[in-house]
């Protein structure tokens, strides 16, 4: 099913008005939630699905999954989560995972972007190549 773009805009604003200081309210969300169930504004099913979307996208810009062949030394995880942090800002959730198929190298995902540095991910390219 298409959301309409009535629809749409309406959940845009409440995620615009969902944040507090740059970061996602929680309570803010449960507020709007509970607005749209009380008002039932125009094709509000669409509105709360089409907002739940644009929540989860969000979240998943704020949640980072680091990846690596063997488990990170606290020393190497640390610096990690401090460079993160100081681009992507404090609220950002970091998790790291053990991947034995990189072989070698990490690979980082946060939201959209992906950043492989593995092992695999070059002897991949360098088969390309050739």
């Amino acid at each position: 099913m298409r959301t309409t773009k009535e629809a749409r805009k309406t959940s845009r604003r409440l995620l615009s008005l969902s944040f507090t200081d740059g970061k996602l309210d929680q309570q803010k969300v449960n507020q709007m939630v509970q607005t749209v169930l009380r008002d039932k504004p125009r094709h509000y099913g669409e509105v709360l699905q089409d907002y739940q979307r644009l929540l989860r996208l969000e979240v998943e810009k704020r949640h980072a999954v680091v990846e690596s062949a063997t488990a990170l030394n606290s020393t190497l995880s640390n610096l990690l989560i401090t460079k993160l942090k100081a681009r992507y800002g404090d609220d950002l959730t970091i998790e790291f995972k053990t991947n034995s198929n990189l072989l070698g190298g990490l690979r980082v995902k946060l939201g959209d972007d992906v950043w492989d540095g593995s092992v695999r991910n070059r002897l991949r390219t360098l088969q390309e190549q050739i």
